[in-house]
């Protein structure tokens, strides 16, 4: 969990020496040599940036464009080893060890092996949360289907849960645990009721139905804490996720075959090319997707309260759903008028404000008018849109409307004035400004300044020099004038009516 970060040289980074082994310095020798193996085939570098993603759980080789085309087609999950890998591969081990079933002590057998494989597969994926919870889960799983007892899915998902908790309480608080449980649980839940409404009769067709209402299911409980977390919905899940996940299966099934047969020396070069030409056409699948910019929903506010009634909406929403009943039809009715009354609330409690936002070497001014939001600054064009601090507003506030201007020298808020005094302007104005704002290292005799203008304020955004704050700073505290640095205090804001 990361609450800080910091900056260091090279000087101020002391090596330790590795005299200690570990489990995860035995799995970063195994992941080593794999890729070591791997590279001495014709894969090109994109290909094994995916392989060490889906079959390794290491991500830090996939490119940002990469990642981001993955996120904006809604299968970055694909890219993380979870439930979804483990459950595959557990099927495939399931097919592999059925002949054991024939001997006398060979369930049993089989159930060690699949334990032993799923964990050594934990292990060389670096054991990271999402992997040790999927093969927590799927070992119970396994253990429920190999012996021939009837399990409650809910119960062993509980069971699951509950022995990671035990062991690391934190893991409550773990966005991507909570979104894999929740998938989980939708599927179980949810999918059953909607693939019940129709069954086909063609075994293709039945079985693309069976992997929509999966994909819907699981999309139906995750996208509201989805949203909330990450402000984004991909529109064109469904389409990405009926071709991905079959394709999926054949990249796991595969892909360990050809880490087995290039750890031997003995890689064949045609499934070289047909493994890589696999990998390309989902990388290029998914580039396509991603390319549909127009559906995909950006910037997406939604407050934790909303969130709580749409996941009770949900919830009373499958009940109904099931069984139509009054009592169900009220209670479904009661969130829907509640998500009403909020959503005005929201609306009634709009606020306006006006702020000195700090910006490393450069000044953005926002004034924000309920729903609409002017930006003031001196970036260019690509860079201001692009800008999270600007982004976390518009979500934050829920935003409709923003335009972009550069920064001007005077500003009227509400009747109080603020000059902008830079680097290319003079301080000598026929008024006296309320607030004084000082950017772009400015060379002026701020003694000079307070004495002929007199404000209430001094304001320092991040443009300026550290070295010129320090000195108004203390300059402010001889003349006994407020001095608001945005580098030490954050930004300047002035509530607006």
């Amino acid at each position: 969990y990361v609450y800080h970060q910091i900056f260091a040289s090279n000087k101020e980074i002391l090596v330790v020496p590795n005299t200690k082994k570990s489990i995860f310095g035995f799995a970063h020798q195994i992941r080593k040599t794999i890729n070591t193996k791997l590279n001495q085939y014709d894969f090109k570098p994109n290909e094994i940036a995916i392989i060490n993603a889906i079959l390794l759980g290491q991500k830090q080789d996939l490119s940002k464009d990469m990642y981001s085309q993955y996120s904006a087609a809604g299968v970055i999950h694909i890219l993380a080893v979870s439930g979804l890998h483990v459950g595959i591969i557990l099927l495939i081990l399931q097919q592999i060890f059925r002949p054991l079933n024939r001997l006398r002590k060979g369930r049993n057998i089989k159930i060690v092996l699949i334990l032993i494989l799923l964990w050594c597969f934990a292990t060389v994926a670096g054991l990271s949360p999402s992997v040790v919870r999927a093969v927590t889960m799927f070992s119970i799983v396994a253990i429920g289907i190999n012996l021939k007892r009837p399990t409650n899915i809910f119960n062993t998902l509980a069971i699951s849960m509950f022995i990671l908790l035990l062991i690391k309480p934190m893991f409550l608080f773990d966005v991507g645990f909570q979104l894999s449980y929740l998938a989980v649980f939708s599927i179980v839940w949810i999918q059953p009721l909607i693939y019940k409404k129709w069954i086909p009769k063609n075994k293709v067709i039945d079985y693309f139905w069976q992997l929509f209402t999966v994909t819907l299911a699981a999309q139906i409980g995750v996208a509201p804490l989805s949203i909330f977390y990450f402000h984004q919905f991909p529109g064109l899940f469904f389409i990405s996720n009926l071709v991905i996940i079959p394709l999926l299966g054949i990249i796991l099934g595969l892909g360990i075959l050809v880490i087995v047969l290039a750890l031997l020396n003995i890689l064949p070069e045609l499934i070289v090319r047909f493994y890589g030409s696999i990998i390309s056409n989902l990388n290029s699948f998914v580039g396509w997707i991603a390319d549909q910019e127009s559906f995909l929903f950006k910037s997406i506010s939604l407050s934790a309260t909303i969130m709580i009634l749409i996941y009770l909406l949900i919830y009373f929403g499958v009940r109904v759903f099931q069984e139509r009943s009054l009592k169900r039809m009220m209670s479904l009715l009661l969130v829907i008028l509640l998500v009403q009354i909020v959503f005005i609330n929201n609306r009634l409690n709009e606020s306006s404000s006006f702020t000195i936002m700090h910006k490393s070497r450069k000044s953005i001014i926002a004034i924000q008018e309920k729903k609409v939001l002017k930006i003031f600054h001196d970036m260019d064009s690509t860079s201001i849109v692009n800008d999270n601090t600007i982004e976390n507003i518009i979500i934050g506030e829920n935003i409709s409307i923003v335009t972009y201007d550069s920064i001007r020298s005077v500003f009227d808020i509400e009747g109080r004035t603020l000059l902008i005094v830079d680097s290319l302007s003079a301080f000598q104005v026929s008024f006296n400004p309320d607030i004084v704002m000082l950017r772009d290292s400015p060379k002026v005799n701020l003694e000079r300044l307070i004495d002929h203008l007199q404000p209430e304020i001094i304001v320092a955004d991040g443009s300026n020099y550290k070295s010129y704050v320090s000195l108004w700073e203390e300059t402010c505290k001889r003349k006994k004038l407020p001095f608001h640095a945005t580098a030490k205090m954050g930004a300047f804001t002035i509530g607006l009516r």
